[in-house]
């Protein structure tokens, strides 16, 4: 009877399900080893954000991938191209006291493409992407200075997370 439940696990241990772990960079052709990712288009008056979103994509890129991240597109075997569409934030927690806002949400909304160089191919697209950040705010004026460059640089952060993950997982 044990031998009988031991040969049981044992086969369903080295029996395939059919399964991948998500997140191998195997959904994109092997012939892909470097990408640029060039500046970002911007539809939004906030331009720190799509300065920072090409630069922390590639780091992204680097630490997670084999792919290297090069900066001209003619050494590239594909091109990463990203327009941030729209900008929002509103206030979500106010100060009892004063009536400010005390918590801030942001919400980034954008379009990706991933372009094989030499056919010009779309391997990856996602449309109307978000990403939501949270930054909170002083509300005693003496402590109070502007969060928002640095809620910016973590959203940035947020969507390179994302934008990689989603490319290889071709979610």
């Amino acid at each position: 009877m044990k031998a009988a439940a031991g040969i049981a696990v044992l086969a369903c241990l080295t029996a395939g399900c059919g399964y991948k772990v998500g997140g191998q960079p195997d959904l994109l052709p092997a012939t892909l080893k470097t990408i640029c990712i060039p500046a970002f288009g911007n539809a939004t008056p906030r331009y720190k954000l799509t300065e920072s979103l090409p630069g922390a994509i590639g780091r992204e890129f680097l630490m997670r991938t084999r792919y290297r991240v090069v900066p001209e597109m003619g050494e590239a075997d594909a091109i990463l191209r990203g327009t941030v569409l729209n900008y929002t934030s509103y206030p979500t927690i106010f100060d009892q006291k004063t009536g400010r806002a005390a918590g801030i949400q942001l919400s980034v909304f954008l379009d990706l493409q991933l372009l094989e160089r030499e056919s010009g191919k779309v391997l990856y697209e996602r449309r109307n992407m978000e990403i939501r950040g949270r930054y909170e705010v002083a509300v005693d004026q003496a402590q109070y200075f502007d969060e928002s460059n640095a809620a910016l640089q973590r959203v940035s952060q947020e969507v390179a997370r994302q934008v990689v993950s989603s490319v290889l997982e071709a979610f």
